[in-house]
């Protein structure tokens, strides 16, 4: 099956060999982001929540160029360079979705492109 790419300006540019997102069938598979505010091009500067927000800001904007919402997600993998920033990161994804809510891995990583504190990455569905 050929890849249907996506990609979004209010995004950061992929920095590196990767798509911000592909189609399989209904399923779009958005590529990790880090906290980085694509009109400088560098991480934010703030705590985990803060960082958690940024990941989501960026991922939003790649599922609306696809045509979908956040209430499309399905799946999200979470990314922490330490399982203490945990809470903090779980207050921000909270603010995020309602329920039902998308089924969600959370795994503390030794490092983070950029030396961000968390990467987001997800699966949403066209309906």
């Amino acid at each position: 099956m050929p890849r249907s790419t996506v990609a979004s300006p209010d995004a950061p540019k992929a920095i590196g060999p990767y798509s911000q997102a592909n189609w399989a069938g209904d399923l779009l598979y958005c590529s990790g982001q880090t906290p980085i505010d694509p009109t400088v091009g560098t991480l934010i500067e703030g705590d985990v929540e803060a960082q958690t927000h940024r990941c989501f800001d960026n991922l939003q904007a790649v599922v609306e160029a696809a045509g979908l919402t956040m209430d499309d997600v399905i799946k999200c993998n979470v990314y922490l360079t330490s399982m203490a920033d945990f809470q903090a990161m779980n207050r921000a994804y909270s603010a995020r979705f309602s329920e039902p809510y998308p089924s969600r891995t959370t795994v503390a990583v030794a490092g983070l492109p950029l030396n961000a504190a968390v990467e987001i990455e997800l699966i949403a569905k066209r309906s």
